[in-house]
Parts: structure tokens; C-alpha cells; sequence
């Protein structure tokens, strides 16, 4: 499987390690490696991730990494990483651009 980032998750991602940096320089550093690395995990197990329960849709998937969601979907030999969502947020399956 090809793991890839849509430009919508990365910029989430980016957000999120600069909130964190505001207070803890190191903490967002480690944050943002570790997020990477969590995901790698999708390269050979596509699957692992529990179905959205909120966007009654089949397709997407996530991962829980700290206090953030990892919406991402899976088709063919491709693992697409479409949001980095904070828990505390809603989340709309209308954000997510089928088209990713």
C-alpha cells in the first residue's frame, strides 16, 4: 500500500504543531513525528483504523492519535490521509472531498 497526505491533512497537521509549539517547542516536534509515524502503520494494515461512526459512510476510516482524529480512506493500493481533526471538534463528512 501507498500512504499519502492530502494538502487539507497536511495543513491540519501544520496547525496543529503550531498550536502545540506556542507553549511547548519540543512536545509539538515529537507530536509531528509521532503522528508520522503512526500512520506509516496504514502502509500494511489498511484496515486498522474503526469506521467514522459519525459519517455513516463506509469508506472512511480513522485513527485516534492523542487528542486527534485521523480520517483517511483506502482505495485500491492507496491509504489517503484526508483530515487531522481534533477531538474536541464536530465532525462533518462533508468536509472530506470525495474527490481525494
Amino acid at each position: 500500500m501507498r500512504l499519502q497526505w492530502s494538502p487539507r491533512a497536511l495543513e491540519q497537521a501544520e496547525a496543529a504543531l503550531d498550536y502545540i509549539a506556542e507553549d511547548r517547542p519540543q512536545a509539538a516536534a515529537d507530536w509531528l513525528s509521532g503522528l508520522f509515524e503512526w500512520t506509516r502503520m496504514l502502509e500494511t494494515l489498511p484496515l486498522q483504523g474503526r469506521v467514522v461512526p459519525e459519517a455513516h459512510r463506509d469508506d472512511l476510516r480513522e485513527l485516534i492519535y492523542g487528542s486527534y482524529r485521523i480520517v483517511y480512506r483506502v482505495r485500491g493500493d492507496v491509504v489517503s490521509v484526508l483530515l487531522v481533526h481534533h477531538s474536541r471538534q464536530d465532525f462533518d463528512a462533508g468536509e472530506v472531498d470525495p474527490s481525494e
